[in-house]
């Protein structure tokens, strides 16, 4: 941290309800059918071994079910704390071991049902571990990524661009540095297999200074609709076959196995003795598992896979859309 620099809690927290209240305003207009309900949630402090470490504080969980556009939304405010961290943030920071923790963000995903569309997800979040005679330790994380079914190069390319524009202004190397961190996050390792085309991915950033560091977060989290909704709206009323949303439920399988397995909010979550409701929202409402199945060479499926593959999209000059 910067010399004579604090850290503010409330600022980050304050950004972050209004960021919930801007998102989920802008996807209700963009649906135009359906609504948020809000669920209004809070922890009381547990014993510990009782429920999970002891945990208090809460958050605004907000869904949205089957609109025009999106048949489901979740984009959920939480602001926790406890008095010892879960097994998943220290296995990889054992310093941690024994701190009282503070954690908040918002983060979201969302699943329309025309497969033309993708599912889309976002995060952004901070965090402060304290222990007495101590300097506390704290970082931000976040980022967005792009799960499509039936991509456009165009689309990819705006999405990329998006992400480029929010991290120029703090270093040429920024882009490329969390974009290839968010090639290796979003990856299946048991199949192999990235779960979309990327986007943006960083955490534990505080080598910039809290104020910095913040500024980014803002970035990121201001970015997101920018990136998402002009695809959302260029591919919303494209006509689509039960075929197509066979492959689009059989491909959101991915997303449920990346969710349970790897991904690290629903791991601190679970782990922390959080809201199981709320940290699960992130799955979609149906979803189909095939054994064993491979798509047919040559078709619109197969051709999804050639996506996975990560590459630098900004170089695309002349990228296909459709």
């Amino acid at each position: 941290m910067n010399p004579g620099e604090s850290i503010s809690t409330s600022l980050v927290k304050n950004y972050l309800l209004d960021l919930q209240d801007q998102i989920c305003l802008e996807l209700e207009n963009e649906d135009s059918k359906a609504v948020f309900f809000e669920d209004a949630w809070s922890r009381d402090t547990c014993e510990e071994g009782h429920d999970g470490p002891a945990l208090g504080g809460g958050g605004r969980t907000r869904v949205l079910n089957g609109g025009a556009v999106f048949e489901q939304a979740g984009v959920n405010f939480s602001h926790v704390t406890g008095v010892s961290l879960p097994p998943s943030a220290t296995a990889a920071r054992p310093e941690l071991s024994g701190r009282s923790f503070e954690a908040l963000g918002v983060s979201l995903v969302i699943h329309p049902e025309n497969p033309h569309v993708p599912t889309s997800h976002a995060n952004v979040r901070f965090f402060i571990a304290e222990k007495d005679g101590e300097a506390p330790v704290w970082w931000f994380g976040g980022g967005y990524d792009l799960t499509p079914y039936y991509p456009l190069e165009a689309d990819i390319v705006s999405w990329h661009q998006a992400a480029y524009a929010a991290c120029e202004p703090f270093g040429d190397e920024v882009y490329s540095r969390f974009k290839e961190w968010c090639d290796r996050y979003f990856y299946l390792r048991h199949r192999k297999e990235a779960r979309g085309v990327g986007g943006l991915f960083f955490d534990d950033l505080n080598e910039w200074g809290f104020t910095r560091s913040f500024e980014f977060l803002k970035a990121v989290g201001d970015s997101y609709l920018d990136a998402y909704l002009p695809i959302v709206r260029r591919r919303k009323a494209l006509p689509w076959t039960q075929q197509q949303r066979q492959f689009q439920l059989y491909r959101r399988g991915r997303y449920v196995e990346f969710n349970l397995v790897y991904d690290r909010g629903t791991l601190f979550g679970l782990q922390s003795g959080g809201r199981t409701e709320s940290i699960l929202m992130s799955l979609p409402p149906l979803v189909s598992w095939r054994y064993n199945w491979q798509p047919e060479p040559g078709s619109d499926e197969a051709r999804l896979y050639e996506f996975l593959e990560p590459r630098d999209w900004l170089s695309l000059e002349n990228p296909d859309r459709g």
